[in-house]
């Protein structure tokens, strides 16, 4: 008997159990129904069973059947359900997803698969590509979707031809929520505190009165004098095009106070977030109509004191070059907002799925520390910023079934930006020397631009446009065997301009370098002191990019029963691709330094997986494939860019070229039970020239990041995974414990990789042939690859009810995150040991379902460390207390 017929079974004795009268006439037995093929991983299959009853009497029972979505897939898949994603009770998918087998989040949302960096994963949405709003990727950060919007999330890490070739370690595929099948609307809320932040000491500037919703209500709008001057097409200098009154004016039309002055805040506000889901369905004559629609709110705080060092030394020895505390302050304000429309007729299925993320970041930063470049002073650093990006994502997908022919169709558009106006930063210097040997003595000064001290601005714009489409027809050659041909279509276009200048004032009064920044440029002493703006603005062409990336691909895979037991999915992919990054002639000057940067490059990629039912229960994969990497757009154009998070500068590097993949991998499955298994795999990838990063000291101290493309790297290991249940209800006759049931959870993973730089190998920086060995070790590890992953769950959980308590333990070994400059050890972090506890209690009140959700992170209280080490001499890049947060919610549905 199938597992639809004995559902059906199942269905047919609970009618039974309600309808005793109308089952007594013979009722028989249901027919049996043949198992449907998988459906895909976000739906589910109705059906119907009719039951014959008397005479004139039928019952028909309705039901759904889920299938293990893990095991009836061709290809080597984790899937995070809705009930799985709630379980980890995460804000954001990025927090989901770490705990899936062989994944880690690193920085901002950017997932690693099997150590592999972000670059070697792919993200989609709803099966379409999707635009990042961050200047150094094209790979959008998963801390962007809050996990009220999406619904299920599918991990492949074997390759298929149906998806794009840059994938590497793996693809993600985020659903969003489903069109529902009754109509519901649910309200919800929540506060949250963070030990290291809430009614802590922390920084934060005005800004506008609007910041709180993450929207600048026009503050922070270029004014029309820099508006028109950065139109002109000439740098904005004292000159033939710009007179000392013309920037004095400008000057003084920037918003001054409420972006420049630093604000003490000895009791930061606590967390807090909102939101609305609703849904209807309409009958049709042959079909419905659905209606889904989400919008949310959320706004939190975080402060880290965090100690920032660099050093020139190549054992790390002596002070370090530059050595810093900073206090840095972050409010993170997260509105989305989703609207889908599904239409089902007959078999025949449309969704139209619109989403709107829009993450703002206000950053506050005082730092206070030395540079041995300016001896005996102490340096104070004040920093203000406003980092906007937004997401903007319209998709509409057709699922057409004919008989034996399946035809899907896909067309979306996607919108991403980023806006940093009003980066500001001042710095001020005092003496360390009696006042009968330096005149300021102890006191911090700014003369704007001579040996104590100084004051830039930046305005920053990025956008990216993404159009996608797509066709797969499959066809039902014979009973288990189905072909499919495809073609799949890319447009992405991004432009980025960064305008950067310096703040000069000349013979500035004591008295007048000693005040506070919105004094020191106030309108009287612009004007008095003939205070002017000076573009810093890279005039070769690298204060502006513009990039495009087109993809043609046209594929056919064949899924087929060889014999019983033994399936194959083999397919193969041509993929066209043509990447350009081009410096943007802002000043007019009829060419650049840099020139454009283009790849045209076509690849076939074959992939085949083999999958064998050793047992009834049991099953055993082996896969192949090929795929690449492509260098990210930033990553190809040297321009210099300063990431907040890291407090480093990148530059890019014109000369990177593809990278290629060659994937193995090995996997055994055990189903012991419904949602319960046990998995085993091995794996081994060899990759091609691999894009790595390398770091060097400038000789003002400061550290800069770039890239450059190693000779070859390999990377192997294996994975366990496990996931039990244990009924609880014979532990005693209580009734608590006689629905109730322990939920074990785990996997770990070990990764090695080596990077492989033999005698006589190179490789490009800037156009230039350097020798490999200068840049890389040979056997060193990739950047960002643990040795060991581990993810544990244990929980108890209602069967009957929502009622869950689960524990979460996340262990990631150290990872390169850069080389080290100069011969100088590799920077490393250290993410270490992460213990959560989340519980989520449902509650009948006045017939409206409640659920509450308690959530406690970071109980161990951990670090984050990003360190230099030989032997006992250390030096902290970035080093930190991560903060014990606990948050509160609850939704109430109607």
């Amino acid at each position: 008997m199938t597992k639809r017929s004995i559902f059906a079974s199942l269905l047919f004795l609970s009618s039974a159990l309600v309808a005793p009268a109308a089952l007594a006439q013979d009722a028989g037995t249901p027919p049996d129904v043949d198992a449907p093929p998988a459906p895909s991983t976000q739906d589910e299959e109705d059906f119907d069973v009719s039951i014959p009853g008397g005479a004139n009497q039928e019952i028909v029972v309705t039901g759904r059947f889920t299938p293990n979505v893990v095991r009836a897939t061709p290809e080597v898949v984790s899937v995070l359900s809705s009930a799985d994603i709630a379980r980890t009770g995460e804000g954001d998918i990025s927090g989901s997803l770490q705990r899936v087998t062989g994944l880690s989040v690193v920085g901002s949302g950017f997932v690693y698969v099997r150590g592999l960096g972000d670059r070697y994963s792919l993200a989609l949405l709803n099966g379409s590509p999707l635009p990042s709003p961050e200047p150094l990727k094209r790979v959008v950060p998963l801390d962007l979707f809050p996990s009220n919007v999406i619904d299920s999330t599918l991990v492949q890490k074997s390759y298929s031809a149906n998806f794009p070739g840059e994938f590497g370690g793996g693809v993600i595929n985020l659903t969003t929520k489903a069109i529902p099948r009754e109509s519901f609307l649910t309200v919800s809320g929540g506060i949250g505190w963070d030990s290291e932040t809430t009614n802590q000491l922390g920084y934060t500037y005005y800004g506008s009165r609007t910041d709180w919703t993450g929207f600048d209500n026009g503050t922070r709008d270029v004014p029309p004098l820099l508006k028109a001057a950065l139109a002109s097409g000439k740098p904005i200098l004292d000159g033939a095009d710009f007179s000392q009154n013309d920037l004095k004016a400008i000057m003084m039309e920037l918003v001054n106070a409420p972006t420049t002055l630093l604000q003490q805040n000895n009791h930061i506000p606590v967390n807090w977030s909102a939101g609305l889901t609703g849904g209807t369905s309409i009958a049709l004559a042959d079909g419905q109509l659905g209606v889904i629609a989400t919008a949310g709110i959320s706004n939190k705080w975080r402060t880290r004191d965090a100690t920032q060092q660099t050093s020139v030394d190549p054992n790390l020895e002596g002070p370090p070059q530059t050595d810093f505390q900073r206090v840095i302050t972050d409010n993170r304000v997260v509105v989305n907002g989703l609207l889908g429309f599904g239409l089902e007729l007959g078999d025949h299925k449309f969704r139209w799925t619109n989403l709107y993320i829009r993450d703002t970041l206000k950053q506050s930063r005082l730092g206070l520390g030395k540079d041995q470049n300016v001896q005996l002073r102490d340096t104070l650093v004040q920093d203000t910023a406003w980092y906007e990006r937004q997401l903007i994502n319209t998709q509409l997908v057709g699922e057409l079934r004919f008989d034996r022919l399946k035809v899907d169709l896909r067309g979306g558009y996607a919108n991403s930006q980023r806006e940093a106006p009003y980066e500001r930063s001042f710095t001020y210097v005092r003496s360390n020397l009696p006042l009968e040997q330096d005149p300021v003595g102890n006191k911090f000064v700014n003369d704007l631009g001579g040996n104590r001290g100084g004051a830039n601005i930046a305005f920053s714009d990025l956008n990216e446009d993404l159009w996608s489409g797509g066709i797969d027809l499959s066809y039902e050659l014979a009973p288990r065997i189905s072909a499919t041909i495809g073609y799949a279509y890319s447009d992405t276009h991004r432009v980025a301009v960064r305008r950067a200048f310096q703040i000069r004032g000349s013979n500035l009064p004591i008295a007048v370098q000693q005040l506070r920044p919105d004094y020191l440029l106030s309108d009287a002493t612009i004007q008095l002191y003939d205070i002017t703006l000076i573009e810093s603005s890279a005039q070769d062409g690298t204060a502006a990019f513009g990039a495009d990336l087109v993809t043609h691909a046209g594929y056919a895979q064949i899924q087929a029963e060889l014999f019983s037991g033994v399936n194959i999915n083999a397919g193969v992919r041509y993929e066209d691709g043509k990447q350009s990054v081009a410096p943007i002639d802002l000043f007019g000057t009829g060419g650049s330094a840099i020139v454009e940067t283009s790849l045209n490059n076509d690849y076939w990629l074959p992939a085949i997986t083999l999958t064998w039912e050793v047992a009834p229960d049991m099953q055993l994969r082996i896969n192949g494939s090929k795929t690449i990497a492509r260098p990210q757009f930033r990553e190809l154009i040297a321009q210099i860019y300063q990431d907040p998070e890291s407090n480093r500068q990148f530059r890019g590097n014109p000369s990177l070229v593809d990278s290629e993949l060659w994937n193995a991998e090995v996997r055994y499955e055990w189903y012991f039970g419904k949602d319960q298994r046990f998995t085993a795999a091995g794996f081994y990838k060899s990759i091609d020239r691999p894009i790595e990063t390398f770091t060097s000291i400038s000789t003002d101290s400061v550290a800069n990041t770039s890239f450059a493309n190693a000779p070859k790297a390999t990377l192997y290991g294996g994975e366990v995974e496990v996931q039990k249940y244990f009924a609880l209800d014979k532990m005693s006759d209580a009734a608590f414990w006689q629905s109730r049931r322990l939920v074990l959870i785990g996997n770990y993973t070990y990764t090695q990789s080596e990077i492989k730089v033999g005698a006589g190998d190179t490789t490009v920086v800037n156009g230039v042939t350097l020798n490999a060995a200068d840049f890389f070790f040979d056997g060193s590890p990739l950047t960002g690859q643990s040795d060991h992953l581990v993810n544990f769950q244990i929980g108890l959980e209602d069967q009957d009810k929502l009622s869950q308590q689960t524990i979460l333990v996340t262990y990631a070994s150290p990872r390169v995150t850069s080389r080290g400059p100069s011969g100088q050890p590799d920077i490393r972090e250290k993410p270490g040991i992460s213990l959560d506890f989340v519980a989520r209690q449902g509650l009948n009140l006045l017939n409206r379902e409640i659920e509450l959700k308690f959530e406690a992170r970071n109980l161990t209280g951990r670090n984050y460390q990003e360190v230099q080490e030989k032997g006992d001499n250390r030096i902290f890049l970035n080093r930190y207390k991560l903060g014990r947060t606990f948050s509160l919610s609850a939704s109430l549905k109607f």
